[in-house]
């Protein structure tokens, strides 16, 4: 049944390359469709939410990370929102009601405008943002800034349909037409909504050229061939042909695997494959970077050799760019760390003969000079191709989310 699956995936790839040329495009867009005609926008009917799912679900905001209080360490994740374009009632006079997640602040800033567009002569006004005197039910969003609730300046019951649909457009991950008083809106945490489907690195983490220089991963050039691991586990240097994510202004939430003999430090994303053995000796096999935990081994440079190293730590941090290169051989070492070039299916070997079609056309087409920012178009179409012949628990989570949204 996997064999069969795996021809299906590939037949579906080099059907791809027969397709006509499709533009690459960044996340969220249907690759190779036309623009559509804007659509009109459907009221939320009282008790709706949007979209159909509970909001502390993977495909929603997610979950409930802990209340945040004023001394405590997460207190900084939260950001004051000084919109003169917004009301914020503010009834305990604390400025607590402007204090919410930079995700949060940034999709009410957007709703403000649509606002304004809809209504001339109206804002939008913020009845409850972070609490922190516990007037939310437990395990509230509240708690954590990542929630608002919100009417219109003029308190209009007769518009607030419209304005939980404008909270929807303005990209808020969960909107609840909750009460006849108030529309309530939610987003993900800094960590998961920033945690990209893909398996990229920092900007700024290191490849090494063939010639010793080691340069950011941002830098790299088609045709530049990069240190990584061939099939028998040895060391090599591979060809680099494209990046299969890149968006260089992206705030990214990347696991952080760190080793203390040799020391090195791996920051990747989530849902990136890592090599990893529960032992020094146990064969090395690809899972999730988000699977990883201190005790277990991962590959690392050492001289000219490979050699397993005992992960010390594992944390989440965030940085700024994110990308994702490809090379000839499936693999790339970043950081002195082997790691794979794919993500969101914990199956390098089938990833690996996936992208035989698009490696091939890189023989013969050459690469790219430059690259547009975004998924490239041909793993944006094989993760849809793969959806379609794989069950949704072969992907990691995140992807999951992303495909039911």
């Amino acid at each position: 049944m996997k064999a069969a699956r795996l021809l299906l995936l590939l037949s579906g790839c080099a059907l791809l390359l027969l397709a006509p040329p499709v533009r690459g495009c960044g996340p969220g867009r249907v690759v190779g469709s036309r623009r559509r005609p804007p659509r009109k926008l459907i009221p939320l009917a009282y008790k709706q939410f949007s979209p159909n799912v509970p909001e502390k679900t993977l495909g929603a905001s997610g979950r409930y990370e802990g209340k945040i209080a004023r001394n405590s360490e997460r207190f900084k994740e939260l950001t004051p929102n000084y919109n003169p374009d917004i009301i914020f009632k503010d009834e305990e006079n604390t400025g607590a009601d402007r204090l919410m997640t930079q995700r949060c602040k940034d999709r009410l800033n957007s709703l403000a405008i649509s606002v304004m567009n809809q209504w001339p002569g109206i804002k939008l006004r913020v009845t409850e943002g972070w609490d922190e005197d516990g007037h939310h039910s437990e395990e509230s969003l509240h708690y954590e800034g990542r929630a608002v609730d919100i009417t219109t300046s003029d308190r209009d019951r007769n518009k607030y349909g419209m304005l939980a649909r404008l909270a929807v457009e303005a990209g808020f991950d969960w909107v609840y037409y909750e009460s006849k008083a108030h529309i309530h809106c939610s987003v993900k945490s800094e960590h998961s909504a920033a945690a990209k489907t893909g398996g990229c690195f920092p900007a700024q983490a290191l490849a090494t050229l063939e010639s010793g220089t080691k340069i950011p991963v941002w830098a790299l050039r088609p045709g530049q061939r990069v240190q990584a691991m061939d099939e028998q586990g040895r060391p090599i240097y591979s060809e680099f042909l494209a990046f299969l994510d890149k968006a260089s202004s992206a705030r990214t939430a990347f696991h952080v695997i760190e080793t203390r003999d040799p020391p090195r430090r791996l920051a990747l994303t989530a849902a990136h494959l890592l090599f990893v053995g529960e032992n020094a000796t146990a064969p090395m096999k690809a899972i999730f970077a988000s699977l990883v935990h201190p005790g277990q081994y991962v590959l690392v440079t050492d001289g000219s050799e490979l050699r397993p190293a005992r992960v010390a730590a594992a944390s989440v941090q965030m940085d700024i760019g994110a990308y994702a290169p490809l090379t000839r051989h499936g693999t790339v070492v970043v950081d002195g760390v082997v790691a794979s070039c794919f993500a969101l299916v914990q199956e390098q070997h089938l990833a690996q003969l996936a992208f035989w079609p698009l490696r091939l056309f890189r023989s013969l087409a050459g690469g790219e000079q430059t690259q547009p920012e975004g998924v490239h178009w041909y793993p944006a179409l094989l993760y849809r191709l793969g959806r379609m012949l794989l069950a949704s628990n072969s992907f990691h989570p995140l992807a999951t989310a992303q495909f039911e949204r």
